[in-house]
């Protein structure tokens, strides 16, 4: 018996600035289903890109960032001859973009003592000029790609 197929759920673009990108990492930030707090976050954190990066348009930048940040390779564990190998394969573009969206939360959400729009445009601004932690997390990934090299003929 096959799986049910799953039916990708359509996402409105936001209302400010008319871009699913922004809808999306919106639902990314959400927690408990308070999306009215996440909504907040989100449009002063791009307010704040907009006035330090003096840029007209904050999206641009945002989907800069996560473009920046999104991993190429990745490693998927599999189970050989009762061994398991790291094998490298490609992200799916979906993937991407979700890893990039959880990596830019996760680090603004480990810096401490401001505001989590503030931390959030900061962490924006940075992997937009392919700096700080998301970046470093993508490029570790790509480093543990490259150093299982060796079987990637396991990947089917």
């Amino acid at each position: 018996m096959r799986r049910k197929i799953k039916i990708k759920k359509e996402i409105k673009p936001d209302f400010l600035y008319n871009s699913t990108t922004v809808e999306k990492f919106i639902n990314y930030i959400m927690k408990e289903g308070k999306k009215s707090v996440a909504r907040k976050i989100m449009y002063s954190a791009l307010d704040e890109v907009k006035k330090k990066m003096k840029a007209d348009n904050p999206v641009e930048i945002l989907e800069g960032a996560i473009k920046n940040v999104s991993p190429l390779l990745e490693v998927r564990s599999r189970r050989i001859g009762g061994a398991n190998y790291q094998v490298p394969r490609e992200v799916p573009l979906n993937r991407r973009f979700s890893l990039a969206c959880r990596w830019i939360l996760e680090a603004a959400r480990n810096k401490k003592g401001k505001p989590m729009s503030e931390k959030l445009a900061e962490e924006i601004m940075l992997a937009f000029k392919n700096e700080g932690e998301a970046i470093k997390k993508k490029e570790n990934t790509h480093k543990m790609a490259e150093a299982n090299k060796a079987f990637a003929h396991f990947a089917w």
